[in-house]
């Protein structure tokens, strides 16, 4: 089987390497890999409406939110290394990104519901959109998953990932990274690169999941496409939201 590749922060290229079980029955395909994440999709906002309304009737979701932040990630790395769990694990992941989303939008909702009414709903369009306009230009060939497009945008990806890793780190002696949090003229562009970076993930998310149907990977990659695809989303929303806090606070 090919070798496939994605830039996506938690499924790194070499995750989609290696022997499949041939033994299971069907192939990868477009259509099937959209229905599942169709349906994992409505697992997230199911997820997401029950913790967005624990905080708005007063509870903490902050304990939620960070056990579902771990163990959703717990979730991604088995998945990345046995893919053929995928089937069994992505609705699972789903709930739990779903908790983790509804918790840390309903903390964004209440910091900025004076001086941004409104956010969330415009981090939500905006992904949306990003996500429609990216796949249209991969349709229409206008961005192409080429072998140095994706070598640049994984690599970017991993200068990205590092340095939210090491901004975390510092963070627990009390050190802050400015361009993260900062809403500074620097910080602001930070965060456009980040946002721009996230959404160029989805045209090798789109190639991982075309490619795997043409090259007749097994059923289960439908489920491991699906993962790919919704980590990414789920990274761009964040990342969208980040922004939109920035321009808010200026």
């Amino acid at each position: 089987m090919a070798l496939f590749k994605s830039g996506n922060p938690t499924l790194s290229e070499k995750m989609f390497a290696g022997n499949y079980d041939l033994t299971q029955t069907g192939t990868m395909t477009e259509r099937g890999t959209l229905y599942k994440f169709g349906a994992m999709m409505l697992l997230l906002l199911a997820a997401a409406s029950f913790t967005w309304k624990a905080a708005a009737e007063g509870k903490n979701v902050v304990p939620w939110m960070i056990g579902a932040a771990i163990f959703g990630l717990v979730l991604v790395l088995i998945i990345a290394f046995k893919k053929q769990w995928a089937g069994y694990l992505a609705p699972v992941y789903a709930v739990a990104e779903g908790v983790f989303v509804g918790a840390i939008s309903a903390y964004y909702n209440y910091a900025f519901a004076e001086i941004a009414p409104g956010i969330i709903m415009q981090a939500v369009g905006l992904t949306f959109g990003v996500v429609i306009a990216m796949f249209l230009l991969y349709q229409f060939g206008v961005l192409k998953a080429t072998e140095k497009f994706k070598s640049v945008v994984i690599t970017a990806t991993a200068g990205i990932a590092i340095f939210y890793a090491l901004s975390f780190v510092l963070g627990l002696f009390g050190i802050q990274m400015p361009l993260i949090h900062d809403s500074s003229t620097w910080g602001i562009i930070f965060s456009l690169i980040v946002v721009g970076i996230a959404a160029l993930n989805l045209i090798l998310d789109f190639d991982l999941i075309e490619q795997g149907a043409k090259k007749g990977a097994p059923k289960y990659m439908e489920w491991y496409g699906a993962v790919a695809l919704m980590v990414t989303i789920v990274w761009l929303y964040l990342e969208i939201l980040r922004l939109l806090s920035k321009f808010a606070k200026r």
